[in-house]
């Protein structure tokens, strides 16, 4: 896969919606807001994108983060509660996030480097730069996915960037 279209996935282009697209104008209240049968809110599902984009940027870095016991642990503990400026705190680290990885896909001699495993489950899948960029292409689009049908539960779809309505 060449640079430019992990660079691609990372912002949504051609299959995929732009995740930033989907967060960017969302008030903080719709973010919080839980929908009966879903068992997190929109800024729920942003801390845990955060949470592993985070976790792997580390992994990354040489450094060697905790990998947690549970899924579970890489959500709140406790329903956010959320007001503007913790919203908005989400969001821009979430975008400072994407741009990281976005910096990492934009060099293709560094994509073959192997990363470190510091866990279990970290030895699973390949272990190149590449493929921890494209791991995390892959989680970003099934929350992006969740997040676009709770947007349209909550009457707040598409985002102003667009997004399909079919």
């Amino acid at each position: 896969m060449s640079t430019h279209v992990l660079i691609e996935l990372l912002r949504g282009q051609g299959a995929h919606v732009d995740p930033l697209a989907c967060i960017e104008d969302l008030p903080w209240d719709l973010a919080g807001r839980r929908v009966a049968g879903f068992p997190h809110s929109i800024a729920d599902l942003v801390f845990h994108m955060n949470y592993w984009m985070d976790y792997e940027l580390c992994r990354i870095r040489g450094q060697k983060p905790g990998y947690p016991d549970h899924n579970s642990e890489s959500f709140p503990a406790q329903p956010l509660q959320l007001e503007v400026a913790a919203w908005e705190k989400l969001q821009k680290r979430f975008a400072g996030l994407l741009s990281a990885f976005a910096v990492l896909a934009n060099s293709p001699e560094a994509l073959q480097r192997q990363i470190v495993s510091v866990h279990e489950g970290d030895r699973k899948v390949a272990g190149t730069l590449q493929a921890v960029i494209t791991q995390i292409v892959a989680h970003n689009s099934y929350h992006t996915g969740q997040i676009a049908l709770l947007r349209r539960v909550l009457n707040a779809w598409p985002p102003p960037a667009g997004g399909d309505t079919w």
